[in-house]
């Protein structure tokens, strides 16, 4: 019987959470295998949106938008080091971003939000700024006349989702990281000094795991002494043909690409498949096109769904397991915006085997576990 492979790190999952930690260990030195269900997968990857995204976070958890904010920062750098290391130009633009609203009571609820969002204690300063239309209508030319008004965020960008994810495998591919394809973990079972993953494609062993595998990371926590309770959500998105670049910011929901298309989107519903129902997606039209008529012009050449890792309260969880310290946990639904932060921060805690707990403890899911106030 052939020796099992064996590394200093085996990352569970190969989309863009799991490639962008794995590249981040790579880049530490460290002997890293993905182990990955391959082109089957249901990943959230292929389905983002593509934001680099800052305004609105951390509503309700102050330190996720430091989070947030921090790893917009380092995204100049992420774009760099992967053009550098692949020729590949993942597309990156911080023009800053807006969110618009379609009604008196829209505007009302958003500036609520932005005000509670920036009024809460130990919140970073996220500059962001509430316009009217006619201010809007000066940085978004063809703005439809429906749009009462909406915010803007310097920090917020966009990028090629597909082309991130390609990049973050080649590069950790030239630095000597192992993707294995069809190797679905069936079962992790602790050792002593690391681990045993079982695969239907072979037995892998490595020091430390770490469990980024989506929903999946749900089934597989358990085996490692973590909790991460995560559930699908899905959206869906409509991509229209390429047209003359008119769109020069990032919009919540609207968006034209490098390449010239735009995505409009997207959806959040509550389901465990990712099909695509035309009433959703009637919406999403609809709204597209009241904030930017010329939209209506467009052929739609395809749509999709997708299904996003969502937990309890919509915020990561980062867990290293008490039981067996040598595996850790990574769950979000931001996988674009905090790459960078995954690449260079929890990366490089992760292979010196520790995450600290004053930057991370806030992310744990035993925050779930806390008894409610009578």
């Amino acid at each position: 019987m052939a020796k099992p492979d064996t590394f200093d790190v085996a990352v569970v999952g190969g989309g863009l959470v799991g490639s962008a930690i794995a590249f981040g260990l790579a880049e530490q030195g460290q002997r890293v295998a993905v182990l990955d269900e391959g082109d089957v997968a249901l990943r959230a990857s292929r389905g983002n949106f593509a934001l680099v995204w800052v305004q609105s976070k951390g509503l309700g958890m102050p330190a996720y938008s430091r989070w947030t904010a921090a790893s917009a920062q380092a995204w100049p750098q992420l774009a760099q080091t992967l053009l550098e290391r692949t020729g590949l130009d993942v597309a990156y633009e911080r023009p800053g971003g807006f969110h618009l609203t379609l009604s008196e009571r829209e505007w009302t609820h958003r500036q609520g939000v932005m005000q509670r969002l920036s009024q809460q204690p130990d919140m970073p300063a996220v500059s962001f700024e509430m316009m009217e239309h006619a201010e809007l209508a000066k940085h978004l030319p063809g703005l439809g006349p429906e749009v009462v008004g909406g915010s803007y965020c310097p920090l917020d960008g966009h990028c090629n989702s597909l082309r991130l994810l390609r990049a973050l495998h080649i590069a950790g591919q030239q630095l000597g990281l192992t993707y294995l394809a069809q190797h679905i973990v069936e079962r992790i079972e602790p050792r002593a000094g690391g681990f045993a993953l079982h695969t239907g494609s072979g037995e892998i062993h490595a020091g430390k795991v770490v469990l980024s595998a989506g929903v999946g990371n749900a089934r597989l926590a358990p085996m490692v002494g973590l909790s991460i309770p995560v559930r699908p959500q899905r959206g869906q998105i409509i991509v229209t043909e390429k047209a003359q670049r008119f769109l020069h910011y990032p919009i919540a929901t609207v968006r034209q690409t490098d390449e010239g298309g735009l995505l409009l989107g997207d959806s959040q519903e509550e389901a465990v498949d990712p099909v695509v129902g035309t009433p959703v997606l009637s919406v999403l039209a609809d709204r597209a096109v009241k904030m930017f008529p010329q939209i209506a012009r467009l052929n739609v050449t395809r749509t999709w769904a997708a299904l996003r890792v969502m937990t309890q309260d919509g915020f990561p969880i980062y867990e290293q397991s008490t039981q067996y310290p040598g595996a850790f946990g990574a769950t979000c639904h931001s996988g674009v915006t905090l790459a960078a932060g995954h690449a260079f921060t929890l990366a490089a805690h992760i292979a010196r085997g520790h995450l600290p707990l004053d930057t991370f403890e806030v992310f744990s899911a035993r925050r779930f576990q806390l008894p409610k106030a009578a």
